[in-house]
């Protein structure tokens, strides 16, 4: 059976390039040390050491809006630039990339409505990335409203990336964030937090085409079931300053309702187990997307590959389930035929 992994990272030469001379502090020690991040022979004989799997492709952080410095333009530039890139990939070598996810430059004046539907349209993007926050910035900002309209019209998902940094403190006393904490759990605590924003801000009943896909299995989201669920039915209980009350009694769902229904999780989770079964009794089957996060891991490429593939096959599936997970669900959320 074809496995198809949903959410992966490359850098096309040219935007490569353009990383490199950004002058962002510890982007060329990052990239640098993984090779199979942007090194194409590599990344294509990894992909081969494995039978009947392919890959979607997307660009790697930083942020446009951080490689951007603010500048609108230059972000919507640099996004057609990744975009070109990955198409061409997925042109030249289908037998390795089934597809790839656009990076929309939520920072361009249109809030990347128009770039996302040409990379959609045009260079025939799977669907587009965007991060959990712009520049700090909470997804629900009035903004960013052209952007879900324009996916809502057209349909396709949207796969949304973790973002913070060091510069976001663990506690408020302090500067920055140390141990790289703001990695660890941070980027599980942003998931959540964008999710609960877009719930609560009705940006998902204003838009109920929205396709949203959340990594690494929505974070700290299914762990939370039981403050999000019961919890969260009690919205307002705590808070006297704002009339929360009012605003859950508006919803056209129980908050726990929307995370369970209104988005996709993937199953990159570096190879844990108890987060894959905890995400998997969270998510329903039709929800759920196989992704292993290429190539971040300790290996530098093949390790979660391979160990993500060793987790979900150790779950004994029915062969329905094994089917939805590994490809059908992208198929179907997508509209293209993946495996043939």
């Amino acid at each position: 059976m074809m496995r198809i992994d949903a959410f992966n990272h490359f850098f096309p030469k040219a935007y490569y390039e353009r990383l490199l001379s950004s002058g962002i502090p510890d982007i060329g020690k990052r990239v640098t040390n993984i090779p199979v991040l942007h090194d194409l022979d590599l990344r294509r004989k990894l992909v081969d050491s494995f039978p009947d799997y392919r890959q979607v492709i997307s660009l790697a952080a930083p942020p446009l809006e951080v490689l951007a410095k603010g500048d609108p333009d230059l972000a919507l530039e640099l996004a057609k630039i990744g975009n070109d890139g990955m198409a061409e990939l997925c042109r030249k070598y289908p037998d390795q990339f089934a597809g790839f996810v656009a990076q929309a430059p939520l920072t361009a004046r249109d809030a990347g409505a128009g770039e996302s539907e040409r990379a959609i349209k045009a260079l025939g993007a799977l669907g587009v990335q965007i991060f959990t926050n712009v520049g700090g910035k909470p997804l629900d900002r009035p903004e960013f409203e052209p952007f879900f309209a324009a996916m809502n019209a057209l349909g396709m998902p949207v796969w949304t990336h973790p973002a913070r940094g060091a510069n976001h403190p663990d506690y408020l006393d302090e500067k920055k964030s140390l141990y790289e904490i703001w990695w660890t759990f941070g980027w599980s605590y942003e998931t959540a937090a964008m999710m609960a924003r877009l719930v609560f801000s009705k940006t998902l009943d204003k838009h109920p085409n929205l396709k949203l896909i959340v990594h690494h299995f929505g974070g700290i989201v299914p762990m939370l079931e039981g403050r999000i669920g019961p919890g969260w039915d009690q919205l307002g209980a705590r808070t006297s300053d704002e009339d929360y009350v009012s605003l859950r009694k508006s919803l056209k769902k129980r908050p726990i309702d929307y995370f369970k229904q209104d988005f996709y999780a993937d199953t990159a989770v570096f190879g844990g187990v108890g987060a894959t079964r905890c995400g998997m009794d969270f998510f329903p089957v039709d929800k759920i997307i196989f992704a292993s996060d290429c190539p971040f891991d300790p290996e530098k490429g093949p390790g979660y590959i391979r160990v993500t593939l060793e987790i979900l096959d150790g779950l004994n599936l029915p062969q329905a389930d094994r089917e939805k997970i590994f490809y059908r669900n992208l198929e179907t959320i997508t509209g293209r035929t993946l495996v043939k």
